[in-house]
Order: C-alpha cells, then sequence, then structure tokens
C-alpha cells in the first residue's frame, strides 16, 4: 500500500491537476486530503471492485458519494446532529470549553462518525456545520472541515465497540487534575462510582497526534472518562447525551473533591458500601473493570492519603501562611520580626491617643 502525506500532496498540487483518484492501494493521510481540498484539487475514491460503479467522491463543496450523501442528509443523522449542536451548547454555557476548545462526535454506522467542525465555538454550533468522516478521519461530506481531533475519538470508537458517541472538552475542574497528571480519588461519591468509574489519566502527547491516540487506545475500553495529561478530558457514552453525562460527572467530582481538601476530616465510602454500589451498577449493565474485586481490595487505598499526602487531609490543605506560624514553618527572620513589632507598637500607640 502506497502512503500518500503532506509532501506528496504538495507535490500533486504543484502539477496543476485538478483531480485526486486513488483506490485501495492508495491510503491518504488526514493532512495530505487537506492540501488537496483547500487547493481545490477534487479526490475520486475508485472502487475497482466495482465494476461501473460511481466513484467516491470528496471535493471542497462537500459533495459525497450517493451512499454517504444518503446517510449524511437522513432523519437520523439530521437528530444526531441537534444532539451535539445541544450538547456543544451546554458545554461552553457550564464553561467547558474555551475559545474553539472542545470536540463531540457519534457513530451513525459501520466506519461512519458524524462529527463537529475544526475553528468553532461549540456554543454556536449549527446541524450544517457538522461533517461525515470515516474511521481513519477521511471527511465523506459536509462543506466545513472536520475536527483535527477526531482521530482520538477514532482510537476509542475502534478499540470499545459499545462507544456510540465520544465528548472531549476543557472543563478546569478536571483539568487542574490534567495539569498535575493526577488520578482524582475514588470513594467518595456515589455518582461517581456507578455512572462513571474509575477515571483514568494519559500522559502528556500533542494533541490531535497519532501519539494521543495511541495513549487513549488501551484505556478506553476499561474507562467511560479519561483525564489527558495537561488537556482535558475524553469521555465516550451509548449516546451523545450519556457521554457529555460522563464529562459532567467527572467535573463536578473533581470540584467537590478540590473543595473537600481544604475542609478538615478524611472519610470515605467503605469497601463494602463500594461493593454495594458495584452491584447495583452490573445491574444497570453499565461497564467497570472492578467487579471481580473483593471488598478489601477496592479500599486498599485511602483516597484522601492518596490526594494528600501522609496526614490524608486531617487538617486543611491551604497555602502556607507566613504570617500564621507554627512549629513545623520557618521562622521568620529578625528584621521581620523587628518591622512587624514596631507597626503594632505604632497601631496600639494610635488608638490610645
Amino acid at each position: 500500500m502506497k502512503l500518500i502525506a503532506q509532501k506528496e500532496a504538495e507535490a500533486f498540487v504543484k502539477t496543476g491537476a485538478k483531480e485526486f483518484r486513488y483506490n485501495r492501494d492508495i491510503q491518504l493521510t488526514p493532512g495530505a486530503k487537506d492540501i488537496l481540498t483547500e487547493s481545490g484539487v477534487k479526490i475520486v475514491f475508485v472502487d475497482a471492485s466495482s465494476t461501473g460503479a460511481a466513484a467516491q467522491q470528496v471535493s471542497p463543496d462537500g459533495k459525497a458519494s450517493t451512499d454517504d450523501a444518503a446517510v449524511f442528509n437522513s432523519k437520523e443523522a439530521q437528530s444526531i446532529k441537534e444532539q451535539i449542536c445541544d450538547i456543544g451548547r451546554r458545554i461552553w454555557l457550564r464553561e467547558y470549553c474555551d475559545g474553539n476548545g472542545g470536540n463531540i462526535s457519534a457513530r451513525i454506522g459501520p466506519d461512519r462518525f458524524i462529527v463537529t467542525p475544526t475553528g468553532v465555538s461549540k456554543g454556536f454550533l449549527k446541524p450544517d456545520m457538522l461533517c461525515l468522516v470515516d474511521g481513519k478521519g477521511n471527511q465523506l461530506a459536509g462543506t466545513w472541515k472536520r475536527s483535527s481531533e477526531f482521530t482520538t475519538h477514532a482510537a476509542i470508537y475502534e478499540t470499545t465497540p459499545a462507544a456510540i458517541s465520544v465528548c472531549h472538552a476543557h472543563p478546569c475542574h478536571a483539568g487542574a487534575f490534567a495539569i498535575k497528571g493526577m488520578q482524582p480519588p475514588p470513594r467518595l461519591i456515589p455518582e461517581l462510582e456507578v455512572f462513571v468509574g474509575t477515571v483514568a489519566v494519559a500522559e502528556y502527547k500533542t494533541p490531535g497526534s497519532p501519539e494521543i491516540a495511541d495513549s487513549i487506545r488501551p484505556l478506553a475500553p476499561n474507562h467511560q472518562s479519561i483525564i489527558m495529561g495537561n488537556h482535558g478530558v475524553i469521555c465516550w457514552g451509548t449516546s451523545v447525551e450519556d457521554a457529555y453525562f460522563k464529562m459532567e460527572i467527572t467535573d463536578a467530582y473533581c470540584r467537590t473533591v478540590i473543595l473537600a481538601q481544604s475542609i478538615p476530616g478524611a472519610s470515605s465510602i467503605p469497601g463494602e458500601g463500594l461493593s454495594e454500589l458495584l452491584d447495583l451498577k452490573k445491574k444497570l449493565g453499565l461497564p467497570d473493570n472492578r467487579y471481580d474485586l473483593k471488598p478489601a481490595e477496592l479500599c486498599e487505598v485511602d483516597p484522601w492519603q492518596e490526594m494528600c499526602g501522609s496526614h490524608g487531609c486531617a487538617s486543611p490543605v491551604t497555602p502556607w501562611n507566613p504570617m500564621t506560624l507554627d512549629a513545623k514553618s520557618p521562622s521568620l527572620d529578625a528584621d521581620t520580626d523587628s518591622l512587624v513589632q514596631k507597626l503594632t507598637d505604632t497601631i496600639l500607640a494610635n488608638l490610645n491617643k
């Protein structure tokens, strides 16, 4: 198989040809396809196995094969497009994405997906902005260029047949864990345990790159919510709304944990209680990789020790304040001590006048 990458696409554009024809023995990278379409070159796929069949086409005006056009313009596709636009606005209203950040996709058929476009705020999506792509990210229909991060979604669809929709955004509280490269501690709130499960963490890779897709691929089958190192969160679900629900629950959980760490105390759901939650989850038919673990195995790690260190949040976790010293804090130097004392004496003297 011959691979046509950006360099080869640029060389082809320089020939002045207006049509690029290829078949199953030639593979176009998404970058090469972008260069060709942006240069006004019509891309034509010729299926040699179908004698006399019409070639599949993708061009700047959004023309597609008859079958793909029918799928893209079907009532089912229209419904999915409207759902994606609705979820996009909800993501934007909750401040889960800034600028044109975030992307949403949904499976509509074998190797066919509807995906949000690049460069558009999720709060202002319209159904006619969405695109139809295959599992390799090749755009098959739609006049707006598809999101550059669809290849990360494709890694989830490839490894997780149950995934019908994927939602990626940059919610601030889960994002705080992302920039720490830290997994949110388990066993603190039932809703996360039942409806999401363990949140995984993937190490940082360049957004939209093959490497970030590779980092997500092994995690997706066992985790519906994945924190992407120094980047954001990606979730999958059995519907567009379900994928969004995973995102919302994940960020609400992270927000609560961040708030709770400043309060003294360290309670958590006991192992037996978590077992009961997992039994409930199994009855709901939801996936989880902890079903075979015993209560003792479920609570091997104390969540607050994992979150806050050896003291386990027994005291508030707040920034060190040099004006409230304790026995373990460094002492103020002599000049600062003298200045503080002079200020105190001056204030008291003025009060007594």
